[in-house]
């Protein structure tokens, strides 16, 4: 038997493939399949089943194109509805891949066709929990995401989740490992740990929603309390995974495409396309193509393409690095964004020399935004950071204006302010920058390094520093000031 986690960071994503006897499964795979068919033909082995344990949310899966190329069976547990073909298996049910066998347990609560998927090994003992996001470590699955109106409510589904838990998961053995779907960063839960995998036993002892002595009405406030909202993507993946979706292969085809400065003019006025700058923020700072947007690809590009661009179905042109365009592509497509139109052929580089006009946005040090605030030369300060960050700790000038919610929030914004803009380390705040000078804000000045620098010069004398015991209630607060 081997096991392998596949753990994507910019999603805080854990896919599996588990392997006996010359047959494999695979949990919850990523959009792109070509990397597991590869896996596979290395291996010499089959793919039999493609476990799927819910309908995700917050990424697009992989399971429909990679049924299609392996032939193998999508399976989900009880309550899964889709619009292709899979195998609904019973609650209780068990599978044999090898000489290994998967029970199904149905474990409701973070949206009601939830499974867990329990491996025994080659003796029949109880070896690993494939949880999806029914249980994480150190935290549950949020239970708000599949909420319907005049159906079902996140309280009911918490009171799902809490007797799937002390019914199908608490009562299996403290040596069993539990593999999660999700880790930290992701917006599938509140408090997830940044292990990746770990014990049941220690779980029972360190997770808050499986204490021994809770219940269900403290389970079911701890739980629903504390959550914002989802991002505005979740739907639209949940319904991709559900109804199936268009090939990657098609769509990175169409994407992948080299644009001369030219045509990249042309396709963008005539599919009134989004231009996406995905570089490194340095360099968008210096140099970009006039309304175009940032979010870099080395930072938490999908989750924040998903949060901020609106429209799933708008169509999109990149300027990448070179050598990074299929990777963009990729990634877009991972969360749901496959209407890419091609990439800027050489980049800026190219875009200068066709006789283009090229954008920048002011950027100053730390030390030198500390200088004009104590000279008060600072009009306004943004500080892009989540509440909970900017409760912990901030400038008293500062705005929290969380980029979370930034489309939501501009029309609270003077254009006549120049504002100054700070994240945490440099990456949030020149995401806002590029959404607002694309919006008409032209008095704008970038904070490089953010708090990190911020909190080392004259400025943080004025720092107004919350406790770190605030209450939940207090951040609690604080988001529904800002939303």
């Amino acid at each position: 038997m081997k096991v392998e986690q596949i753990y994507t960071g910019c999603l805080a994503q854990g896919a599996y493939y588990i392997e006996s006897k010359g047959e494999a499964v695979i949990i919850d795979p990523l959009r792109e399949t070509q990397p597991y068919i590869e896996k596979l033909e290395r291996e010499g082995v089959k793919l039999k089943y493609i476990f799927e344990t819910h309908f995700h949310a917050d990424f697009v899966s992989g399971h429909v194109d990679l049924a299609k190329k392996t032939g193998a069976t999508i399976v989900y547990g009880p309550m899964a509805e889709t619009d292709y073909d899979v195998y609904s298996a019973k609650d209780g049910e068990e599978l044999q891949v090898g000489d290994v066998a998967f029970k199904v347990l149905h474990t409701p609560g973070h949206t009601m066709e939830s499974s867990t998927f329990l491996l025994k090994d080659e003796t029949g003992k109880d070896y690993a929990i494939f949880s999806g996001d029914t249980l994480f470590l150190g935290d549950v699955g949020r239970p708000d995401l599949a909420i319907k109106q005049g159906e079902v409510t996140k309280e009911d589904l918490a009171v799902h989740l809490f007797v799937s838990l002390r019914k199908k998961i608490m009562p299996l053995a403290d040596d069993v490992i539990v593999y999660p779907a999700h880790g930290a960063g992701s917006a599938c839960g509140k408090n997830l740990s940044k292990d990746t995998w770990g014990y049941l036993g220690d779980q029972k002892k360190t997770n808050y929603a499986l204490r021994a002595d809770m219940t269900q009405e403290e389970f079911v406030k701890e739980v629903t309390s504390g959550l914002t909202p989802p991002p505005q993507y979740f739907a639209a993946n949940a319904m991709m995974n559900k109804s199936g979706y268009e090939s990657f292969d098609e769509v990175l085809e169409k994407g992948a495409v080299a644009l001369s400065p030219q045509r990249f003019i042309e396709v963008a006025e005539q599919k009134e396309a989004l231009i996406l700058d995905v570089r490194k923020q340095e360099e968008f700072l210096k140099g970009h193509v006039p309304g175009s947007i940032f979010i870099g690809l080395h930072g938490g590009f999908a989750p924040w393409v998903g949060a901020l661009i609106l429209d799933i179905n708008q169509p999109i042109l990149l300027v990448t690095p070179e050598g990074k365009e299929e990777e963009a592509v990729t990634r877009l497509s991972r969360v749901g964004y496959d209407n890419t139109l091609g990439y800027l052929e050489g980049g800026v580089a190219a875009w200068k020399t066709a006789g283009n006009d090229v954008a920048r946005i002011q950027s100053i040090t730390a030390e030198k935004y500390a200088e004009k605030l104590k000279a008060g030369k600072i009009d306004v300060t943004l500080d892009v950071r989540k509440p909970s960050e900017y409760l912990a700790q901030n400038l008293t000038n500062a705005l929290n204006f969380p980029l979370d919610y930034i489309n939501q929030n501009m029309h609270k914004l003077n254009h006549t302010d120049k504002f100054f803009i700070h994240c945490g380390s440099g990456y949030r705040s020149v995401i806002a920058a590029s959404i607002l000078k694309a919006r008409g804000f032209d008095k704008l000045v970038d904070i490089a390094g953010g708090w990190n620098a911020i909190e080392k010069t004259d400025a943080n004398k004025t720092n107004f520093v919350c406790p770190t015991t605030m209450s939940q209630e207090t951040v609690d607060a604080a988001v529904a000031s800002v939303i």
